[in-house]
């Protein structure tokens, strides 16, 4: 396909994949101009960063390069794209949920947990408290981490900040994520 025919502002999906098979520089960077704000809003809407938006755009766009032969004449282009874009978004968001907490600063590890237990329930109880952290709501895994975690010790105000809440409301929010935390994890005794 010539670059004349994909600079028409109404060249189809298909028009333009089979210029970019070809190689035409012009036919891809109009594909990108058509689809790039649809696939970097999908992670935003997901509560991503723009920076983890743009290397979920990045990813998503190489993958349909990788993919350009293997898409069928009928292929709903913007629909495709953002399952891919849905879809990378989802294993972020699983692999940020799923960060150990591991790598807790021994200081606060050792404040967390008394010193007569020995290493190896050290260990069961720092992954025993991940489990936990893993199934509650971000906003709570934020709150938590935040309070008891983190090396710098947050005021209430910048947690209030970091969520959009109210001063006011951290504490009452620290006490329902608590429960919460309890309930999904039960006794440990």
């Amino acid at each position: 396909m010539s670059m004349e025919k994909t600079n028409s502002p109404l060249v189809s999906d298909q028009a333009l994949l089979d210029a970019c098979r070809a190689g035409d520089p012009q036919a891809w960077a109009r594909l990108l101009d058509k689809y790039e704000r649809l696939v970097y809003s999908i992670p935003l809407n997901y509560g991503l960063s723009q920076e983890d938006a743009a290397d979920i755009v990045q990813m998503s766009f190489l993958y349909l390069l990788q993919s350009l032969d293997a898409l069928h004449e009928d292929s709903n282009l913007g629909g495709w794209l953002a399952t891919v874009a849905r879809r990378h978004t989802w294993r972020l968001l699983k692999r940020n949920r799923q960060a150990p907490l591991t790598k807790l600063d021994s200081e606060i590890t050792n404040e967390l947990i008394p010193d007569r237990t020995d290493e190896i329930e050290r260990w069961e109880i720092v992954e025993w408290l991940n489990t936990g952290l893993v199934r509650i709501s971000d906003r709570c895994r934020t709150v938590l981490i935040a309070l008891y975690f983190e090396a710098e010790e947050p005021s209430y105000a910048e947690i209030a900040r970091r969520l959009g809440i109210a001063e006011g409301s951290v504490g009452p929010t620290r006490a329902r994520c608590l429960q919460r935390l309890k309930e999904l994890l039960g006794s440990r005794t």
